[in-house]
C-alpha cells in the first residue's frame, strides 16, 4: 500500500507543477511546443534516438555481462527500445526500467542479477550524467555557476564521508548489512572493473548524455530560441538533471518547471523555456516509438495459450 501511495504521490508531483506552469503562463507555451515540431526536429529526435538506445544497451550488456547474466547486444537493443517506450509514456519514468530488468532476469534464470544488472548500469549512467553536468555548469555560465563550487565541495564531503563509513563497517558475519556489502563490493568488481567494462561503460554513458543534450538542443532552436550554444547548453542541462526527480508524468513536470525557471534567469524568458521542455519531450516520445513496435511484434509471437478440455487452471 506504501508503495502505491507513493507512486500516486510521485504522479501528482508531477501534475501539480503542470497546473502551476499553466496558471502561470496559460496554455500558449504548451500549445506551441507542439505546433512548432517540423519534420527535421522529428527526423534527427529519432536519429540521435537510434543512437542513444544502442549505447545505453552496449551498457547494459557490459555490466549485464560482467555480472554473469550474458545479454547480446541485439537482444539489449530492443528490450532498451521498449522500456524507453514505456518510461516516456507512463507515470514515473521508470516502469520500462523494471520491465526489462525483471523480464532479463527471468530469460537468465537470476531475476536478482538482472535487476541489479539494470540498477548498476542505471547508476553508473547517472554518475557519468552529473559528471558532464557539474562540467559544463562550471564552465559555462549558468543560474548556478557562483554556488556551484560550494555544491560540489559538499557533495565530495559527502561522498568521501559515505566511503570511509562504508570502509570502516564490518564484511564479516551473516547480518543483513554485511551481505549487502560483501554482496555489492562484488557486483562493482563484475560489472566495471572484469575486463575493463568501465572504460567502454563511461564512453557509452557519454555519448547517452551529450545525445540527451543534442535532442535539447534541437527542442531549444524547433522552439524559436535564438540564444548561443554557450547559454542553452548549460540551461539545458540543468533542465535534464530535474528529469532526474522522480515525480513526472511521462518525463514531463519539473523538466518544464526548471526550464522555465533557468531560462527566465538567464535574461530568456519562462514561456521559452516552458515550450523547449514540451517540444523535447514530444521528439523524446517520437524517438521511442520503435519501442512500440517492440512491444506489438512481441505480443504478435507470443504463444496463444489454449486450454485443454477438462484441464485446470494452474494445475
Amino acid at each position: 500500500m506504501r508503495r502505491v501511495n507513493w507512486a500516486w504521490v510521485r504522479t501528482l508531483g508531477g501534475v501539480a507543477i503542470l497546473v502551476a506552469l499553466l496558471w502561470w503562463l496559460g496554455t500558449g507555451p504548451f500549445l506551441d511546443g507542439l505546433r512548432l515540431i517540423d519534420g527535421w526536429a522529428l527526423a534527427a529526435a529519432l536519429g540521435i534516438g537510434v543512437l542513444t538506445t544502442v549505447c545505453c544497451a552496449w551498457r547494459w550488456s557490459l555490466v549485464a555481462g560482467g555480472l554473469g547474466v550474458s545479454l547480446p547486444l541485439s537482444t539489449a537493443v530492443a528490450h532498451c527500445y521498449r522500456a524507453v517506450f514505456l518510461n516516456a509514456t507512463l507515470p514515473g519514468g521508470m516502469v520500462g526500467d523494471v520491465h526489462r530488468a525483471v523480464r532479463h532476469g527471468r530469460d537468465a534464470g537470476d531475476v536478482g542479477r538482472g535487476i541489479r544488472a539494470v540498477v548498476w548500469e542505471r547508476i553508473a549512467g547517472q554518475v557519468v550524467q552529473a559528471v558532464v553536468a557539474v562540467t559544463v555548469l562550471l564552465a559555462l555560465p549558468s543560474p548556478v555557476q557562483s554556488y556551484l563550487p560550494v555544491a560540489v565541495a559538499v557533495a565530495l564531503a559527502g561522498v568521501v564521508g559515505a566511503v570511509l563509513v562504508v570502509r570502516a563497517l564490518p564484511r564479516g558475519g551473516q547480518s543483513r548489512w554485511a551481505r549487502a556489502l560483501r554482496g555489492a563490493e562484488a557486483d562493482l568488481r563484475g560489472a566495471f572493473l572484469a575486463r575493463h567494462n568501465w572504460l567502454g561503460v563511461a564512453l557509452a554513458s557519454t555519448v547517452v548524455v551529450a545525445g540527451h543534450l543534442a535532442t535539447f538542443l534541437v527542442a531549444a532552436r524547433t522552439a524559436g530560441s535564438t540564444a548561443p550554444l554557450s547559454q542553452l547548453v548549460p540551461l539545458t542541462t540543468l533542465a535534464l538533471l530535474a528529469m532526474l526527480l522522480p515525480a513526472n508524468i511521462g518525463g514531463f513536470g519539473p523538466r518544464e518547471g526548471v526550464a522555465a525557471w533557468a531560462f527566465a534567469a538567464s535574461g530568456l524568458t519562462a514561456a521559452e523555456g516552458v515550450t523547449t521542455g514540451i517540444v523535447y519531450g514530444a521528439l523524446v516520445i517520437v524517438s521511442s516509438l520503435p519501442g512500440a513496435a517492440v512491444l506489438v511484434l512481441r505480443h504478435l509471437r507470443a504463444p496463444a495459450t489454449v486450454a485443454r478440455p477438462g484441464a485446470t487452471v494452474g494445475g
